[in-house]
């Protein structure tokens, strides 16, 4: 049996499990690099019966699915993935198992993100990092020493876009920090936000009145473009955008407008359209940003259980009595 395991970008799978240890000591591959052209990845994965997936970082549609006869079972961390087709898989009787996960992570990360861009972290450290080699000679009176104003979070407005179980995490922190929190979804529960000590506001309101807007949404077709150029519009030229749930939530070219137009502060992005995101997206040229490559469930402690978990999906595969199946 050959087991391939996708995208570990970190090289470090291998030392998250026992593979050696499963039933029949089967031989495991592993892809550090994320492999995108379609018929490269068909090629690449032909030979293997398992497949674990990291998260929704290689694809999964029937087209793919139909060119890997061995295919047995697909394994992708956490319990859900909608970049696997599960029906296609299921006809072609490919057994799609998941795992579970670590709460917190991409609240923190959410978090991260929003206090390098008000206190401007990544540009100071940035500044005093090229003083120090700069030499005497070349640097200013104050040798690179402060050179931005931060913006303080208390009493400022938090405005949550999909109050879920990740923008209920990041409300508790904004109220902790002393923000007054707001919040809008297509489906929200008034009284729930309420009993949470959010105020429950229209999406025109929530944009138009918050300093810090962070998306927490799941995306789907009625999600994508959801933050588009008529909410930058709303924006106060003060106020920061985060998205740490997935990019087309936001629509990426009235984001890069309104930051190089200066309609908005700035915004830190964890996820994209494209990921890896390519070399030449206008993202990585946008003033006013943070950029991070999709961190937010990236922890040695989800990676603990993501790994664990996909061995015991194999074992308990390869012994018959499949376990998490999700297209049953």
């Amino acid at each position: 049996m050959k087991i391939a395991i996708l995208d570990d970008y970190q090289d470090v799978a291998l030392g998250y499990a026992d593979w050696k240890g499963l039933p029949g000591s089967p031989e495991v591959t592993v892809f550090s690099d994320h492999i995108a052209r379609h018929e490269l990845l068909a090629s690449s994965l032909r030979p293997f019966d398992v497949i674990v997936a990291m998260r929704e970082r290689t694809a999964f549609p029937a087209s793919l699915l139909a060119l890997l006869p061995d295919l047995r079972l697909l394994v992708t961390t956490g319990m859900g993935n909608a970049a696997i087709d599960m029906e296609a898989a299921r006809a072609r009787g490919i057994t799609v198992c998941g795992t579970g996960g670590v709460d917190g992570a991409t609240a923190e990360l959410t978090w991260g993100l929003i206090l390098a861009l008000v206190r401007h972290i990544p540009e100071e450290d940035r500044r005093m990092r090229a003083a120090a080699g700069a030499g005497g000679a070349a640097l200013p009176v104050r040798g690179g020493w402060q050179r931005t104003v931060g913006t303080g979070l208390r009493d400022k407005q938090l405005g949550v876009v999909g109050l879920g179980r990740q923008g209920r995490e990041v409300a508790a922190v904004g109220k902790a920090f002393g923000m007054n929190v707001t919040a809008w979804s297509q489906n929200l529960d008034p009284d729930q936000a309420r009993e949470l000590g959010v105020e429950p506001v229209s999406k025109e309101q929530l944009f138009s009145r918050a300093d810090v807007v962070t998306v927490h949404y799941k995306l789907s077709a009625r999600s994508t473009g959801l933050v588009g150029a008529a909410e930058l519009r709303l924006m106060k030229p003060t106020a920061y955008l985060i998205n740490t749930s997935r990019g087309p939530i936001v629509d990426t070219g009235a984001l890069v407008a309104a930051l190089r137009g200066g309609q908005i502060a700035g915004a830190g992005l964890d996820v994209y359209d494209v990921e890896p995101l390519p070399l030449a997206d206008p993202l990585r040229t946008a003033p006013n940003t943070v950029l991070t490559p999709h961190l937010g469930y990236v922890t040695d402690e989800t990676y603990q259980v993501f790994y664990r978990e996909a061995a015991e999906d194999i074992a308990a595969w390869i012994d018959g009595a499949p376990v998490r199946v999700l297209n049953g």
